[in-house]
């Protein structure tokens, strides 16, 4: 399969949405657990390799669209 600039361009938004999501998620999170809200560690400790992952997948999409978005620059 040859990537298309639409596909390059759907990955780099799908990167982008998930680093804003889930930067928004670990705010909220951080600002939760400052506050003191009494949660288990389980809570905490799921939640933050959520959103350890989810940054790791758009590090991928975003790398993978830039390297696609690059791609068709050349043809």
């Amino acid at each position: 399969m040859k990537f298309e600039r639409k596909h390059a361009l759907l990955l780099l938004a799908v990167a982008a949405w998930n680093v804003f999501s889930f930067g928004n998620f670990a705010k909220n999170l951080y600002q939760a657990y400052d506050a003191g809200e009494d949660r288990a560690a389980g809570y905490w400790i799921a939640h933050t390799v959520l959103i350890v992952v989810n940054f790791a997948i758009a590090g991928l999409l975003g790398s993978l669209g830039w390297k696609a978005l690059k791609a068709t620059r050349t043809d």
